[in-house]
């Protein structure tokens, strides 16, 4: 199936203007305050503009210990958390799970029926035998019947969740739920609630490949770029100006081999259990982060065609989808909003 979330350089094109905005709105000596915290194994950076720095850092240190908190419950590393728990029981019986881990899950559910089952969280079977990470990638390919053999074990059908027990269960005894593809989505979602909370209007949040703006940077909309995928790591194709909105990529070009000259990154088809063919990156614009991290990958999975036209079905969402063979496609809500500065890099 998929994958762990790609982490995305995000080109974000901000100049030093006179604000409008902030903590304290109605100031025009408001200025971005913005810091960085190391968070479920990335980079969580947090931009406010405000009069009021104190506030900002307490704002941001409450976000910091969200993610912490939210850390403890979905992370695939931690034995005690609840997805492990849930894990754990795969087979044998049904494991009692918080509120917010069954909105997790139910709404990965509803990614999973829009995307015909191309995001689905039961992909965790695969986690290992893949090894795209520096710390362990040798460009080897796993054995074929390993590869069929886990695939038999994803199914998003077969986890159930039951809201008035309060439990979740996997069916099959093997089965790992992961919540890769969409766990940073829902942090940032959190994040953005704790800072509207506090007062705060015009934000940036950024944790990996998923980011959520609000209100405006100074005394415009955010001003957002999307990496070349085939382009050195500071290089974007297309820029758009946003406000109130999500901006979730996920890309082939953060973790991967070549081999014999092709590519293999971490973003696997459910189906297949082998690397998604068809896209290079898929950005997704909505008003939810959640929906946004797991839509990414699911397109992506789906490749440029299917995904587009799921793009275009859904209601509020936009993409920008660069195809394997460098197509840049763009959703019909979007194109009058997205400048493409240059066409993206053709390479493998």
């Amino acid at each position: 199936m998929l994958r762990t979330k790609s982490i995305v350089l995000i080109a974000v094109l901000t100049a030093a203007c006179t604000a409008t905005s902030g903590g304290s709105s109605g100031s025009d000596h408001s200025r971005p305050v913005e810091r960085t915290f190391a968070s479920m194994g990335t980079e969580l950076r947090l931009t406010a503009w405000t009069t009021d720095e104190a506030a900002a850092d307490a704002a941001f240190q409450a976000v910091f210990q969200e993610m912490n908190r939210l850390e403890a419950l979905l992370s695939n590393w931690r034995d005690d958390s609840e997805i492990q728990r849930l894990n754990r029981a795969a087979g044998k019986h049904a494991v009692p799970v918080g509120p917010e881990m069954r909105e997790l899950l139910e709404a990965a559910h509803q990614i999973s029926d829009w995307t015909g089952g191309k995001f689905d969280v039961t992909w965790g079977a695969l986690s290992g035998l893949w090894k795209f990470d520096y710390q362990n990638r040798d460009g080897t390919i796993p054995d074929h019947n390993e590869i069929l053999r886990r695939r038999n074990l994803i199914d998003y059908h077969d986890l159930e969740v039951d809201d008035k027990a309060g439990t979740a269960f996997l069916r099959r005894e093997g089965m790992i739920a992961h919540l890769g593809g969409i766990g940073k989505g829902y942090a940032v979602d959190h994040a953005t609630d704790i800072l509207r909370k506090r007062g705060f209007r015009d934000f940036m949040i950024q944790f990996g490949g998923d980011m959520y703006v609000a209100g405006r940077a100074g005394d415009h909309a955010w001003r957002l770029g999307i990496q070349d995928p085939r382009g050195p790591a500071d290089r974007i194709f297309a820029k758009v100006e946003l406000s109130d909105s999500t901006f979730s990529t996920s890309g082939d070009y953060e973790r991967f081999f070549i081999k014999d000259g092709r590519r293999y990154h971490h973003i696997l088809d459910p189906d297949t259990a082998e690397p998604a063919a068809g896209c290079r990156s898929v950005t997704i614009l909505t008003g939810s982060a959640t929906i946004a991290d797991g839509l990414s990958t699911g397109v992506f999975v789906l490749g440029p065609e299917a995904g587009m036209a799921l793009i275009e079905r859904l209601p509020d969402v936009e993409g920008v989808i660069v195809s394997s063979n460098n197509k840049v496609l763009v959703s019909s809500g979007l194109k009058d909003r997205l400048t493409l500065i240059a066409p993206p890099t053709d390479a493998p």
